[in-house]
């Protein structure tokens, strides 16, 4: 199975306080949990982080995680970052196990240029994200399909995607993921989605309170 190493240190301090000088000297304040452990605050480096986060995998990396000598193997559980330096604040790591199924959000993508949208239609994909179950061995980087031989008004729904073995959907399998819109029908869907943009901007006009990271 794939991982990435990720040093880390017991941390004394809990709370405020204590996460906010980590933060200044340059750190991240987490915390480790999961089946078979107590919940351990740890410190952490930010540029490890980033580096693991930003690579193929993002948040479904598998790390193992090393604390003061011990290996375990361990997922983002969730992390908190600053709204406007997007720089991490806080992290949750997840104990996990390598015979155990758990449930992962991973990006389906799309490839080929359709014969409906050389006609004139529109593609769409209403889904970004797949929620999949699997083993942390499994985890697919992405799930990725041909659209090339879609004609319009032509689907793809969650039971016609081909998953690789040990991997499961989570949605409804007659759930449509992808569909080429006629000319008339792709505009209006154009439009609605902007409006429903442009209501959802509006009602998020008050500035929202800042996050503050979990410790």
């Amino acid at each position: 199975m794939e991982t990435t190493t990720l040093q880390a240190e017991v941390r004394a301090g809990r709370g405020k306080g204590p996460a906010r000088r980590l933060r200044a000297e340059g750190k991240v304040p987490g915390v480790f949990y999961g089946p078979g452990v107590e919940p351990t605050p740890l410190t952490l480096s930010p540029k490890e982080l980033t580096k693991a986060l930003r690579g193929e995998r993002g948040r479904n990396v598998v790390f193992k995680l090393s604390v003061d000598g011990k290996d375990e193997l361990a997922m983002v559980k969730d992390l908190t970052t600053d709204p406007v330096t997007q720089e991490l604040l806080h992290i949750d790591l997840y104990r996990i196990l390598e015979d155990k199924v758990l449930e992962v959000n991973v990006p389906f993508r799309t490839y080929g240029r359709s014969v409906g949208v050389v006609q004139g239609g529109v593609l769409n994909v209403t889904r970004r994200v797949l929620p999949l179950r699997t083993t942390p061995a499994k985890i697919p980087i992405s799930i990725d399909v041909d659209v090339t031989h879609l004609a319009l008004k032509d689907t793809i729904s969650v039971e016609e995607i081909e998953l690789p073995e040990g991997v499961e959907c989570s949605l409804n399998p007659k759930l449509t993921l992808v569909i080429i819109l006629e000319p008339r029908k792709a505009t209006a869907a154009e439009v609605e989605e902007d409006e429903a943009a442009a209501a959802a901007a509006e009602a998020a006009k008050p500035a929202a309170e800042p996050e503050t990271a979990a410790t």
